[in-house]
């Protein structure tokens, strides 16, 4: 088996879609995006596949090698993203050919379904209620909001009031029989940081993610000697080598390595097995499309330590299309109290609607996330 073509499709409302063709008429797909920097992606994607033409798809630990130590530059988002949809689509091809799922070539799956969140928006207290009742009735029964918008180094109790308003609200109505977990998207420096993570914990959040921002890693350190609330972060880490330095650290409870952006199925695996020999739990980082998703309940299936998965049904970035729109087999996310089946389809175990994946190419996206400033001027974290 060769591999003799390859297409991209930038589709909304933020994605991209790699298609890999082989000369025994087996395809595969893969998610290879940096929100955001999709052209880039797109661009090292063609650099990459150079190496792959002509090449047999199933040598996937040594492709994946080629693609990474091939350059003398390596690692960081664009890179590694562009791996990452290789690689999930090489896995695709690769149980497509022998006629079983991913997590049956990675040793076969440890569980049979997993607990998924969904993103709730919103700011005011009313509304964020009004948002979980709608994701119960879907069957979720956990929840990520918002920490807080824009702060500055040092900032006004007004952020951090308007967040405890809104868990107060979520526990008066929902009691503990709702998990709540709080992202604060690397906004927050430490001196406002410190506040936050004390005043918390009487909520029972089940875990606050990027406190601060993966770089400051002595400052997450600092933070957990703080707080009982467990830490989560790294969807903005690339490999294993980012990893080993917060494992190491022992200040992170639950690692958000991303499928798309990690070095696909391959690398995330072997950071699974890393931190399960830390006792740290994976939470998948996975605000993407549909291939994206299959991809991680294939690592999900296999990894001991795969606590919850996160998803993109209904995220506000979803306006124009959903997660479910470019596959013809919508029924394999069906959701029911609060978890999801792990597909048993052969390869990822989706069914790419690739006449719906073309046409929405020609609408294609140019997402990027807002800029945001504090009011003095200078740039804000967003």
């Amino acid at each position: 088996m060769k591999i003799k073509s390859y297409q991209l499709y930038k589709v909304p409302p933020r994605w991209v879609f790699l298609k890999i063709e082989t000369d025994e008429g087996i395809v595969g797909w893969g998610e290879p995006v940096v929100e955001g920097r999709a052209d880039t992606v797109i661009a090292a994607v063609h650099e990459l596949m150079q190496m792959l033409l002509d090449k047999d798809p199933r040598f996937i630990e040594d492709h994946w090698n080629t693609l990474y130590r091939g350059g003398f530059y390596r690692g960081g988002p664009i890179l590694m993203s562009a791996l990452s949809g290789i690689d999930q689509a090489l896995w695709d091809i690769k149980g497509k050919a022998l006629g079983v799922p991913v997590h049956e070539l990675l040793g076969g799956k440890c569980r049979e379904q997993i607990d998924v969140y969904s993103w709730i928006g919103g700011d005011e207290p009313k509304v964020v209620v009004e948002e979980i009742r709608k994701v119960i009735d879907r069957g979720f029964k956990t929840v990520k909001i918002n920490g807080t918008e824009r702060l500055k180094y040092i900032d006004s109790y007004q952020e951090i009031d308007c967040l405890l308003e809104r868990m107060g609200m979520i526990r008066d109505t929902f009691g503990n029989s709702i998990n709540v977990g709080i992202d604060f998207h690397g906004r927050v420096h430490k001196p406002m940081a410190k506040i936050l993570v004390k005043k918390l914990e009487e909520y029972n959040p089940i875990f606050i993610e990027e406190p601060l921002l993966s770089e400051n890693m002595e400052g997450i350190v600092e933070l957990a000697r703080q707080t009982s609330i467990p830490i989560a972060l790294g969807e903005r880490l690339f490999s294993r080598w980012d990893f080993k330095k917060v494992l190491e650290s022992r200040a992170v409870d639950i690692i958000q390595p991303d499928v798309s952006h990690a070095g696909g199925i391959t690398e995330c695996r072997k950071i699974a097995a890393m931190a399960e020999a830390y006792d740290v739990a994976i939470a998948l980082h996975c605000p993407l499309g549909p291939i994206a998703l299959a991809a991680c309940l294939q690592v999900d299936a296999v990894s001991y330590n795969a606590a919850i998965q996160e998803q993109s049904l209904g995220i506000h970035y979803n306006t124009s299309n959903d997660l479910l729109d470019y596959i013809s087999n919508a029924d394999i996310f069906a959701y029911s109290e609060g978890m999801v089946k792990i597909p048993e389809g052969p390869g990822l175990g989706i069914e790419v609607n690739e006449k719906y994946v073309i046409e929405m190419s020609e609408r294609g996206h140019d997402w990027h996330n807002p800029i945001w400033r504090h009011r003095d001027g200078s740039i804000a974290e967003w």
